[in-house]
């Protein structure tokens, strides 16, 4: 694996000059095409980690979003932990890729996966993994698999939880500490969690839920500072769409302790979106929880969207309705449909409000509808700058993605690696 991930960036580098300074605006890439723009990711990445900074917290930024190791490697090199991953097939790519601290935010499995993490551990001897366990069977089928490992023994956080998986009880994280803690192939490493599960039928519920977790959270980490009193231990939590919420519940537990980074998880957030993020930034924004330079933390104003997806329109069969060549197998729409932004013809920017004029009403496979309004008239080779929502599920359907300068040309041709 990790000479097919090397051939293959090495591949991508040389292509990549093949398309150097087109600009997808000008229909000088085969559409649709998915680009992200350096600036914007740039400028969001420095935001968030001058925020983290400020208050004494760390990032492994959460490499399943764009599933790329030039993206992983660009954060680590601008001051993140690490990098973490959802399951082995993510954690085998980063590790190919040549990272070196990764965490798997979730949980392993049984008896065949915790193997396969073996075999990966004794592969990749240089690194350093570590991972969940959130009930006694899960910490005991690695305390197995790691029988006899004769090396640095293998970082594990016990993971608390709501909505999703981790224990529910601090009487059952306690069970989990004791298996950790009682083999010698395994070392108690702290404690995790993630709130973005958590819901509540109204804003009230939701609070007093989020903060259920938080003081299991908390009261966890006090358990697993009992039983190892010298280690560092980590305290790590989420951190996309309610970063605040963890900085402001669990910020003030990794300081009493002294010795216990609070280390977030975040993904998503250095691209942004039109949709769920923006929304969620406004939640955010509404609660005013932190603040950064001596004023209020506006992040709907800090974070901006930085992928587009760009696609020609292709028939205009009649009035009021535009179809463009882009559909569900090119774009997310588990959250919300794709927003037309600006209007392109011949290179230049036609119609930079097109939001206010156009909306997609559904998708096929390859296809966008388009209702359009009367002032706005699409022509059969136009090209339609789209924002997305939710960058998760928009990468995914894509192998390669571009860079974009300031100026909208190509910089850059990155591979993803998700399946």
């Amino acid at each position: 694996m990790s000479q097919e991930v090397r051939d293959s960036t090495a591949v991508v580098e040389e292509e990549a000059a093949l398309y150097k300074d087109l600009r997808p605006a000008g229909g000088q890439l085969v559409l649709p095409a998915l680009t992200v723009d350096e600036d914007i990711y740039r400028h969001n990445r420095d935001t968030f980690f001058a925020l983290l900074g400020a208050y004494g917290a760390r990032i492994a930024p959460h490499a399943k979003t764009p599933m790329c190791p030039e993206i992983a490697h660009n954060l680590i090199a601008a001051g993140a932990w690490g990098a973490t991953v959802a399951n082995l097939q993510q954690a085998e790519i980063m590790l190919a890729a040549g990272v070196k601290t990764i965490l798997i935010a979730n949980q392993i499995g049984g008896t065949a996966s915790v193997q396969r993490l073996r075999r990966l551990a004794d592969t990749f001897s240089g690194a350093e993994i570590f991972c969940f366990a959130d009930s006694t069977e899960a910490a005991g089928a690695l305390a197995q698999a790691f029988s006899g490992w004769d090396k640095t023994p293998l970082p594990v956080l016990v993971e608390v939880g709501a909505g999703r998986t981790g224990a529910r009880t601090t009487s059952q994280a306690k069970q989990v500490i004791d298996v950790i803690t009682s083999a010698p192939s395994l070392t108690l490493a702290g404690v995790g969690t993630y709130e973005g599960a958590v819901t509540g039928e109204t804003p009230e519920r939701l609070d007093a839920n989020m903060a259920a977790l938080f003081a299991l959270t908390a009261e966890t980490f006090v358990l697993a500072r009992q039983a190892n009193p010298d280690k560092t231990l980590l305290l790590s939590a989420g951190g996309s769409a309610h970063f605040d919420r963890v900085i402001d519940a669990l910020m003030p537990v990794a300081k009493a302790d002294g010795n216990a980074p609070l280390l977030l998880r975040s993904g998503a957030i250095f691209f942004s979106d039109h949709g769920i993020y923006r929304r969620g930034f406004e939640a955010l924004d509404r609660r005013a929880l932190l603040m950064l330079d001596g004023k209020p933390f506006v992040a709907n104003e800090r974070f901006k969207p930085a992928m587009r997806l760009w696609a020609e329109v292709i028939s205009v069969p009649e009035p009021g309705l535009a179809i463009v060549g882009m559909g569900m197998r090119d774009v997310s729409f588990d959250q919300d449909q794709p927003l037309p932004l600006v209007l392109h013809r011949d290179g230049a920017a036609l119609d930079g409000d097109l939001s206010s004029k156009a909306k997609v009403t559904k998708l096929n496979d390859q296809h966008a509808f388009l209702a359009v309004a009367g002032d706005c008239a699409m022509r059969i080779g136009d090209i339609v700058e789209f924002g997305i929502s939710h960058p998760c599920t928009c990468f995914d359907r894509w192998r390669f993605f571009y860079v974009t300068d300031a100026a909208g040309r190509i910089a850059h041709r990155y591979r993803t690696y998700f399946h």
